[in-house]
């Protein structure tokens, strides 16, 4: 009876098993610029995805901005799935990051950034020619993070090249869908009971978004000034 007592005991002071959520969980060498400078790069997942989709949706609420979300949102799922089903380890490095609870293959991070860049540079290019420095704007980005995932010890080399081409084709492969097959549905979702309600729209038919509010916003503050 006492020896089962002293292993209770013994197992009640062991600290439980934890595991790290890998999308923020970023750890680089300390006293190293340029690892500090590519940890914060590695989270520009997050900040896209806190900081751009949230926020549009607040403020903006345009049906191609959702579906956008909305790839990025299926295209992590698969990577999990993938992930899993692979089940490559990460560089010997991840016992020192912690990270070695979760697979390498294909790197999150580089899909997420490629899928993003390739998906907001065709959207740009769609609209407008003229838009080809936005439509460019993502890839250093992209690359970045790419890098800072090797960097930093998290993935080798093929695992984040693996990420990237998934994410690229995933990307092109998401916007062909929404912008020949999804954007037929548009106007009968804007025109939902739960459109109206949200303030969902489409402004996808609209060549210059930007100029176009512009527009409005400057005849609707006139209108208001003469009345």
């Amino acid at each position: 009876m006492s020896g089962a007592g002293d292993y209770q005991e013994m197992a009640a002071s062991v600290p439980p098993s934890l595991k790290a959520i890998t999308l923020t969980h970023v750890r680089y060498r300390r006293g190293d610029p340029l690892g500090l400078f590519l940890a914060w790069v590695s989270l520009v997942p997050v900040f896209i995805s806190l900081g751009g989709f949230v926020s549009h949706f607040l403020f903006r609420r345009e049906l191609q901005g959702l579906c956008f979300a909305m790839g990025l949102l299926v295209s992590q799922v698969l990577n999990e799935l993938i992930k899993h089903s692979v089940a490559q380890s990460r560089p010997a490095y991840c016992e020192l990051l912690e990270a070695c609870d979760s697979h390498g293959w294909p790197s999150s991070h580089s899909q997420y950034v490629f899928f993003f860049a390739t998906y907001l540079s065709l959207l740009s290019l769609r609209r407008s020619n003229a838009r080809r420095v936005i439509a460019a704007v993502p890839w250093p980005l992209a690359f970045l993070t790419m890098l800072s995932r090797v960097y930093l010890g998290y993935h080798t080399v093929a695992q984040v090249f693996a990420g990237a081409v998934l994410g690229l084709v995933l990307g092109a492969i998401w916007y062909w869908i929404v912008n020949t097959m999804l954007v037929d549905y548009f106007p009968m979702i804007e025109e939902s009971a739960i459109g109206r309600w949200l303030y969902i729209k489409d402004t996808s038919h609209i060549p210059d978004v930007l100029k176009f509010e512009y527009d409005n916003a400057r005849a609707a503050r006139k209108k208001v000034a003469t009345d």
